[in-house]
C-alpha cells in the first residue's frame, strides 16, 4: 500500500484542479479522510481476522461498493459540507476509490477486493510500479521506507500534480474562450 501521505494526493489534486468555490474546505477535509479511511481495516489484524478475509486488510473497504456507499452517504451532508450534491458525490467517490486503486498498483500484498460485494477476488492492476509500504513506523524508518517515498513521489504525487495542473489550465482556457465568444456575441448584437 502507498503511505498515508500519498493517499491524500488525489483529493488535493482534485481541489487544485477544479474551481476553488466548488470544493469547500470542509469537503476537502472529508475527501482526505475518505482517501485514507480504507486502511482503517488494519484493525482486522488485531482482531485476528485473516488478511485474505473479505473483512481483512484490503477487503471490503478497498472496493467500489465501499466508495459508492461513502459518496452516497456524504451527499446527505451537503449543507454541513458547504458544497453541492453534484460536486460532493464525485469528489468523495474518486477520493475513496483512489485508495484501493493506488494499493492495487503496488508490488506487494494480496491485492484488493475491488468488486466486493459482487466478488471477494483480490485484484492488482496489470502494472504495479508503486513500492509497497511497510506496515509500522519502525519498518518505515529504514532505507526501504525512503525507497517507498521515492516511488510514491514518481508514481503518485507527480502524476497527481500534472493532472491537477492540466485540468486547471484546460478549465482556464475554456473559460477564456467562453468569455471571448460571449463578448464577441455581445459586440455583434450591438452592431445590429
Amino acid at each position: 500500500m502507498p503511505t498515508i501521505l500519498s493517499h491524500v494526493a488525489v483529493p488535493l489534486a482534485i481541489k487544485l484542479g477544479v474551481r476553488k468555490q466548488e470544493i469547500s474546505l470542509r469537503l476537502l477535509i472529508v475527501a482526505i479522510v475518505c482517501a485514507v479511511l480504507p486502511d482503517a481495516d488494519v484493525v482486522a489484524f488485531a482482531l485476528g481476522i485473516p488478511y485474505e478475509s473479505q473483512w481483512g486488510h484490503r477487503g471490503f473497504t478497498h472496493s467500489i461498493g465501499f466508495a459508492l456507499f461513502m459518496a452516497s452517504a456524504a451527499v446527505f451532508f451537503a449543507t454541513v459540507l458547504q458544497s453541492r450534491k453534484r460536486v460532493i458525490f464525485p469528489v468523495i467517490l474518486m477520493s475513496t476509490f483512489s485508495h484501493p486503486l493506488l494499493d492495487a498498483a503496488t508490488n506487494g500484498g494480496l491485492g484488493c477486493a475491488l468488486l466486493w460485494p459482487l466478488s471477494e477476488t483480490r485484484y492488482f492492476l496489470p502494472w504495479t510500479p508503486i513500492k509497497v509500504s511497510p506496515i509500522g513506523i519502525d519498518a518505515f524508518l529504514t532505507g526501504r521506507g525512503l525507497a517507498v517515498l521515492e516511488s510514491e513521489l514518481v508514481w503518485v504525487w507527480l502524476p497527481s500534480i500534472v493532472l491537477a495542473l492540466t485540468v486547471f489550465v484546460f478549465e482556464a482556457v475554456l473559460l477564456a474562450l467562453l468569455l471571448a465568444y460571449t463578448e464577441r456575441q455581445r459586440a455583434t448584437k450591438q452592431e445590429r
